[in-house]
């Protein structure tokens, strides 16, 4: 006679938390958008128009903000550039809405940062090119000296800056690139994220110093692995400091295409699994517009936002009884303008059900020429395939969950 297992006693272990666990920040305000304290996760992007084309200017800040890019970057090469900005912001007012602006100053550019200071809610600087160091070829060290001198002279020019920024309850992030650390961090620690990070930390000490503290830190690089140990170092050193500033996390010149979108979600959809991250850019050679699809995909993967519906589907197989690649678009044509939703489309009975579980509406193939349609784990109807996607549409209608595109 053949003995059967005994049944395995339920476990008594609490259930593994599946949620990520979000590094606590301070709050900081980008006009009417926060940026840490616990807030979603905020998706930027950038415009490429000239900022001296007005007219452009807050066109492509339009197209983005309609889009769900909640902050816009602009770049101010000139003191032209920044008084622009002044007509851009009314512009917006006027003709759409105000939206949370963010400027670029490098090389030197003080007059530049307080007149842009003036007009946007946040003043981007990176603390390689801030204050400019020229390079001497014969240079062997910096000498203590050196750094003093070096360091007096950032003070003196970020100083005014800060104050005007504080003084205005405006922001400012301060943002090092791998690519253009400052000279004296280069021979003190080499090109490596401890220079990267160092250099943050130098520009967070004045901020401190002056009683400002509506800082968010980037520290961004080409390459994956560099960009990871950076804002990990980062976090470490913060944690041993008592300071909890909001993290922008993005990889610089990420490229276009398939591999620039999985690049970028590489560095940054591995740091907030961690709970890394406050406010994200994806940065495509391509329109802006395309970064924000996926800045939003990366946040609906990990369940950050939802703003989308999520789709769950099979890879089909030998029991697959439709064409799932032909349904799912169908699927997804008729209801991705939907918001909150998780639809699952599985082509047979052996996974589907267990697989869709966690889906508010399931679309299985059950038999040749028909579809079964479930209300999470329930089995609402049986319909003709041809059917399938109307039937689906009505039942989420039914259950007052349907909004027209």
């Amino acid at each position: 006679m053949q003995t059967l297992p005994t049944p395995k006693a339920a476990s008594t272990q609490p259930p593994v938390d599946t949620t990520i666990n979000r590094r606590q920040t301070r709050p900081v305000k980008v006009s009417n958008v926060t940026i840490g304290g616990g807030h979603p996760v905020v998706v930027q992007s950038m415009i490429n128009e000239d900022t001296l084309d007005i007219e452009g200017s807050v066109a492509g800040i339009r197209r983005l903000h309609e889009i769900g890019c909640e902050i816009v970057r602009v770049t101010v090469p000139s003191m032209a550039h920044a008084k622009a900005l002044a007509e851009i912001k009314q512009k917006l007012a006027q003709t759409y809405q105000a939206v949370p602006l963010v400027a670029d100053v490098h090389h030197n550019g003080l007059k530049i940062a307080l007149e842009v200071a003036k007009h946007v809610d946040k003043v981007r600087i990176n603390p390689g090119l801030y204050v400019f160091e020229k390079p001497k070829a014969d240079r062997t060290e910096y000498t203590p000296a050196e750094f003093e001198e070096i360091g007096s002279k950032i003070r003196e020019t970020l100083e005014p800056l800060v104050v005007s920024l504080r003084d205005q309850g405006k922001a400012m992030r301060i943002g090092v690139n791998h690519g253009s650390l400052a000279e004296r961090m280069l021979f003190t620690y080499g090109d490596t994220p401890e220079g990267m990070v160092e250099s943050a930390l130098e520009f967070i000490r004045i901020c401190e110093s002056l009683d400002f503290r509506n800082l968010v830190i980037s520290l961004k690089a080409s390459r994956v692995p560099v960009m990871l140990a950076a804002y990990r170092l980062m976090v470490r050193r913060m944690d041993e400091l008592g300071m909890d500033y909001p993290l922008h996390l993005g990889v610089t010149e990420a490229g276009d295409g398939e591999y620039g979108r999985i690049k970028s979600t590489a560095g940054i959809a591995t740091l907030l699994a961690d709970g890394i991250g406050d406010t994200i850019r994806v940065s495509l050679t391509e329109a802006p517009e395309k970064e924000i699809p996926v800045c939003y995909s990366i946040l609906q993967a990990l369940g950050l936002r939802k703003t989308m519906v999520e789709y769950v589907a099979c890879p089909s197989c030998g029991r697959t009884l439709f064409n799932l690649e032909d349904v799912l678009h169908e699927v997804r044509e008729a209801t991705k303008h939907l918001t909150g939703l998780d639809i699952a489309v599985m082509g047979c009975i052996v996974n589907g059900p267990g697989e869709m579980a966690d889906a508010d509406y399931g679309y299985v193939g059950k038999q040749p020429g028909f579809i079964s349609l479930y209300r999470g784990r329930e089995e609402i109807k049986k319909v003709p395939e041809s059917q399938g996607v109307e039937e689906l549409i009505n039942l989420i209608k039914a259950d007052d969950r349907w909004v027209d595109p």
